[in-house]
């Protein structure tokens, strides 16, 4: 199976524990599923010149598969797309227990 890093959350260093089946990681993550708090760019790589994908909004949901400095890789819903967003445009905070 060809796994398109743009839309399947995998690198040689980690990926998506629902992609285990498929590929072998070093690492696999469970994803955080996080709301977006305001407006953010998904890029292709970390840094700021990195290509735009898509523009995330206010409530849209993101799959944090990791969190490496100020950078949070992972899945944009609903496009299904791959990047990395600025983490700091995420709510991060713990899901609240019931």
């Amino acid at each position: 199976m060809d796994l398109d890093p743009r839309t399947h959350a995998v690198r040689r260093d980690i990926a998506d524990i629902r992609l285990a089946e498929y590929v072998f990681a070093p690492h696999y993550a469970v994803p955080m599923i996080r709301p977006v708090a305001r407006t953010a760019l998904l890029r292709s790589g970390r840094n700021e010149t990195s290509d735009t994908m898509v523009d995330l909004n206010p409530g849209d949901s993101f799959e944090v598969l990791e969190i490496a400095g100020v950078s949070a890789w992972g899945v944009a819903r609903p496009s299904g797309l791959v990047g990395y967003v600025e983490a700091a445009a995420l709510d991060l905070a713990p899901e609240a227990s019931t």
